[in-house]
Order: C-alpha cells, then sequence, then structure tokens
C-alpha cells in the first residue's frame, strides 16, 4: 500500500462527517484517538497554518502535510503502543484495525519484514522512518 494510500485511509476514518474535509475538531480527536496529544486549541492553529484555501478545514493535501510535518515520532508512537520502543507484529495489527484495515499477523510479519533492516522481527524508529519514506 502507497504512502498516501495510507494518508487517504486515516483521513477517511477521521473525516466523521464524510464531507471530505477535517476540521479542527475531528483532528483533535484523531489525534487523540491515535494516542497522541493535541488540544483542540493547538488543531485550530493547526487547521488555520495549513488551510490552504481559506474554508477553516484541511483537504486532503492539508492533512497530508500536517502528518509529514515531524510527525514521524508520534506516528512511531501510534503504531509501537506496547511501550516497547519497537512496532511489533501485534501492535501494528492492532492499528491497522483500528484503521479499518483486517491483517492476520502472519500478514504483519510479512509487512514488517519488507523493512526490518537488521533481521529481528519487529521495526525500530530507523526502519520505520524507512518504511515511510
Amino acid at each position: 500500500m502507497k504512502k498516501n494510500q495510507q494518508y487517504e485511509r486515516v483521513f477517511n476514518h477521521f473525516d466523521y462527517n464524510g464531507d471530505g474535509k477535517i476540521s479542527p475538531l475531528e483532528l483533535h480527536q484523531c489525534v487523540e484517538a491515535i494516542g497522541g496529544e493535541l488540544s483542540l486549541a493547538e488543531a485550530e492553529t493547526a487547521v488555520e497554518f495549513l488551510d490552504t484555501d481559506g474554508d477553516g478545514l484541511l483537504g486532503f493535501d492539508d492533512f497530508v502535510k500536517f502528518v509529514e510535518g515531524g510527525k514521524e515520532e508520534e506516528a512511531f508512537k501510534m503504531y509501537e503502543m506496547d511501550g516497547c520502543g519497537f512496532i511489533t507484529p501485534k501492535s501494528l495489527k492492532k492499528m491497522l484495525s483500528r484503521l479499518g484495515q483486517s491483517t492476520t499477523i502472519d500478514q504483519c510479519k510479512v509487512m514488517i519484514a519488507q523493512f526490518d533492516l537488521n533481521g529481528d522481527g519487529v521495526l525500530n524508529f530507523d526502519e520505520f522512518r524507512v518504511m515511510m519514506l
């Protein structure tokens, strides 16, 4: 799955009212749902900063800028979940399930193996960054 498709899946999942835009409230709820911290005021500021068409909402391209704007560590933590410092097949399966994608542990092992540079069966932060490129 290409990065843009992943972003689109996340975008659509959190576009609660289906209007093709993410409001500050939806952005706040999105970040909270994935275990991050972003107050409603911070979400409003982020939307104001990233909103390219001035409608007070994030379109898909604006959302991608938000996600890519230094959020790699947050994204890593979102997938890592277990507090072990690595993305495991179990934590990957859990996150993909939250995003509406049903996978097996074996499928997650295959996904991880594609970017597991040291062959330890899990992804560390550097391997995750390579995967996100």
